[in-house]
């Protein structure tokens, strides 16, 4: 059955919205940093990392634990991220289903911080990748500035030929919410994966996301 949709275009961040990833990574943060001698959970490191990429996520890190990273962090996350590629990661639950529902003539288009391998990869895992092929956009690669700015949003909107104000975002991490909402867009915050705890809702809320979805049946009742 396809979903009925009043906006011109859907635009997804990846992980975290689609891929249960961020629960994944930030355990695996929060175990490493634990191990060197700062304890972290997992919420802390959700808290403070999730959603960052590049210098920013590492500046932020070295900013929780007072000092440089160890050269082996960088060998111990690129180890995680060979296993998740090879391995494969769940999807946050009912995002197949909810892709797979969408009209066919609705343009749509993935914007995350993650690079396009790994994208990608994950999509074929998840066995949608047909439904974004040629709309698979990185802030590390596409644009200058990656979120919090809103310019892979745009980027996207652009590439789709949708004006920004005629787009929903699907957001998960306060890093994405923020540059989703600088766009113009119509954002909905989704709290739908294993890494949303009790008060993510309220953070996103604070940003200025439009709506807030706890999974994929009440974005298609936003979206309708």
């Amino acid at each position: 059955m396809s979903l009925s949709v009043r906006f011109d275009a859907l635009i997804f961040d990846f992980d975290g919205v689609l891929l249960e990833s961020e629960f994944e990574g930030n355990r695996h943060i929060a175990d490493y940093l634990t191990a060197i001698g700062h304890p972290t959970s997992p919420e802390d490191s959700m808290a403070n990392f999730m959603g960052l990429a590049g210098r920013e996520f590492i500046e932020a890190i070295e900013s929780w634990i007072g000092r440089s990273l160890p050269e082996d962090f960088h060998d111990a996350r690129e180890a995680e991220n060979r296993r998740a590629l090879v391995e494969g990661v769940a999807e946050v639950a009912g995002a197949i289903t909810f892709v797979r529902a969408l009209p066919d003539d609705l343009p749509r288009a993935i914007a995350s911080s993650s690079n396009s391998h790994w994208i990608g990869t994950h999509l074929d895992h998840l066995g949608i990748r047909d439904a974004f092929d040629g709309r698979i956009f990185s802030g590390r690669e596409h644009v200058a500035r990656g979120k919090p700015a809103p310019d892979i949003y745009l980027h996207a909107a652009a590439q789709l030929g949708v004006p920004i104000e005629r787009c929903a975002i699907l957001e998960d991490s306060p890093v994405g919410a923020t540059g989703a909402v600088a766009s113009g867009a119509h954002v909905i915050g989704l709290c739908a994966g294993n890494h949303c705890g009790p008060n993510h809702a309220s953070r996103l809320r604070a940003l200025g996301v439009h709506d807030i979805a706890h999974d994929f049946t009440e974005v298609a009742r936003l979206l309708a």
